[in-house]
């Protein structure tokens, strides 16, 4: 009988631990960069709760994803503001002032919450009450995500350094960025995928034990303005770029990560529909999107890699062969890379004169719009999905969790 109690206890915390784990969203893109949550959240949505955060300028120009551990989230603000919000009623935990704007996708661990600043510093603080632990300097702006991944934190300064600090806040060591701002990384079996080389247009897989390149983007071949944020399934790596250089010409790649072999390439030059678009305005919307740090970057889900961003589609690729197997056009451009959850794409869309900026939910097997919902101001990073809540902030300088009506 004792045997029989204790068992049920474990399963009961084994159950509890994995509800608990499916709450949080500790990393940017979520786990391997797919951007996929473990949440069955379903539309129809509505809000939590929302808050306006304090600027006074009319538009902001970031506000990355935040980091959910738990009942609280964490991010920070072009107001130069740290938050930690409680999830169920947006109640302010405590706030943390920065020297600058913040334009970092934080990271936490069980203690200790990380980040970046344009003021050059990157800061750990107390989970529990925004206490700084310490800070490092950088010689840049720090705009990329901030991770912790084993015994290194792990950060890219604009046109500055890739550094690698101990988990107290001393440096290790460093690899040079020549050109390289907003650049984001992944981390995966002890390699940086991707890592910038000793000249601005050599980036590639870097790895830590060995402290040495595996391979390098064929920069000549692709020779495009951004790359985004990549995504990990099994031996494959995917990515998107963009080149703005005559129009937007948008590329979507399929690479072997161990070797840089090309599995397949697909081009698609940008689709405007009925959205005024010269290229001054593409040049607009390109350095609009590029402060986002998950600008195109994919979703990767079951036999597809989900691409919004870019223009007003929003496509998915057949994963093994790259043979488009759905396209949705929108009646403005797509604003926010996707997030997917219980088989559902939720992603943001831009407003203009006559149409208001929204959130919308398309089905991840076919693209079939499912829902939609208006937002004050345009979504500015994809969706975080923790648990029951889907959270993210606009241009507005409003932040939203919302929350499944039914």
């Amino acid at each position: 009988m004792m045997m029989k109690k204790v068992a049920c206890c474990l399963s009961a915390l084994a159950v509890l631990g994995a509800c608990s784990q499916r709450s949080d969203w500790v990393q940017f893109r979520g786990e391997g960069g797919r951007g996929v949550s473990a949440s069955r959240i379903s539309p129809p949505l509505g809000v939590r709760w929302k808050i306006k955060l304090q600027l006074d300028n009319e538009n902001i120009q970031s506000l990355n994803p935040p980091v959910v551990m738990g009942d609280t989230i964490y991010f920070g603000s072009d107001d130069g503001n740290f938050y930690a919000l409680d999830v169920e009623s947006g109640y302010m935990r405590w706030v943390f002032k920065s020297g600058a704007e913040i334009n970092s996708v934080p990271y936490v661990d069980n203690s200790q919450v990380y980040f970046g600043s344009k003021d050059g510093k990157v800061y750990a603080l107390s989970r529990r009450d925004g206490r700084e632990i310490w800070n490092f300097q950088t010689g840049s702006q720090v705009n990329s995500q901030v991770e912790r991944y084993k015994d290194h934190i792990i950060f890219s300064g604009d046109s500055d350094a890739i550094y690698f600090l101990s988990p107290s806040g001393k440096e290790e060591f460093r690899l040079v960025n020549p050109g390289w701002s907003n650049f984001t990384f992944l981390m995966a079996d002890d390699v940086m995928y991707f890592a910038t080389g000793p000249r601005v247009d050599l980036v590639g897989p870097y790895d830590l034990n060995k402290r040495e390149f595996l391979w390098f983007v064929p920069y000549y071949e692709i020779a495009s303005s951004w790359y985004s944020f990549p995504a990990i399934r099994g031996d494959l790596i995917y990515f998107a770029a963009a080149d703005v250089w005559g129009g937007m010409s948008l590329s979507f790649y399929a690479y072997k990560r161990r070797t840089g072999e090309q599995v397949w390439v697909q081009h698609r030059e940008g689709v405007w529909k009925g959205w005024d678009m010269d290229e001054g305005g593409v040049w607009e919307l390109f350095f609009r999107d590029v402060e986002m740090l998950d600008f195109m970057a994919p979703a990767v889900w079951k036999d597809l890699v989900i691409y919004s961003g870019g223009d007003v589609m929003a496509r998915a690729f057949d994963a093994k062969t790259g043979i488009l197997r759905w396209e949705t056009a929108f009646d403005t451009p797509v604003c926010s890379a996707p997030t997917l959850a219980g088989g559902r794409v939720y992603f943001g869309v831009l407003g203009d004169g006559q149409r208001p900026p929204q959130i919308v939910c398309i089905s991840a097997r076919d693209g079939r719009r499912l829902w939609q919902m208006e937002t004050e101001g345009s979504l500015l990073s994809a969706p975080v999905i923790a648990g029951k809540r889907i959270i993210f902030g606009t241009d507005k300088s409003v932040f939203y969790v919302l929350e499944e009506v039914f």
